[in-house]
């Protein structure tokens, strides 16, 4: 089994350095231009059997993109949503306290948000069913930034301040053996 991992194409709040969890919008032309290149890349690898991905819009118009081109389904899964950032959702990745906010893994994000305990636990128990209900199956796991730090270190170990410093681009593909 193999789980590939790839982040939405890109936004306007990406493009702005914007901090995008919960706002849920849409890609914009380079976003979309990025998704049909993920496919192309994705076509041409040519062993995804199934693609589950956020709901979020911008996660989910990525992979159908992908899904059009591939001719597969997908499979939403919530647990896959971005990590909510709480008050710091929608002010620039530089605000005061939001890096810092990373390393602290027991607390909300922004005093409102989730926690990085509360983002890994949602993240994990999702990888863990993909793994056990497709253990057969290649998978394209479609999501968010926040989500694709969390995968990694499901398998591969990242110390606290790797982990705050860990950046996924947009339609970057990973490739994990199981």
């Amino acid at each position: 089994m193999k789980i590939y991992s790839t982040r939405h194409g890109q936004t306007e709040y990406n493009r702005t350095d914007t901090i995008l969890g919960t706002t849920d919008i849409e890609l914009n032309e380079i976003g979309i231009s990025q998704a049909h290149e993920l496919a192309d890349t994705i076509c041409k690898l040519g062993n995804i059997d199934i693609i589950i991905a956020s709901p979020m819009k911008r996660a989910l118009k990525t992979a159908q993109i992908v899904a059009e081109t591939i001719g597969k389904e997908i499979i939403a899964d919530d647990r896959l949503r971005e990590w909510d950032y709480g008050r710091y959702e929608g002010k620039t990745r530089f605000t005061e306290g939001f890096a810092e906010n990373k390393l602290n893994f027991g607390v909300r994000m922004g005093n409102s948000g989730e926690s990085l305990l509360q983002l890994s636990h949602r993240v994990y128990s999702a990888l863990d069913d993909i793994i056990e209900k497709y253990n057969e199956k290649n998978v394209l796991i479609v999501s968010h930034g926040g989500v694709c730090r969390v995968i990694e270190t499901y398998f591969n170990d990242m110390s606290t301040e790797t982990f705050a410093g860990w950046f996924m681009g947009n339609c970057q593909l990973l490739e994990y053996d199981i």
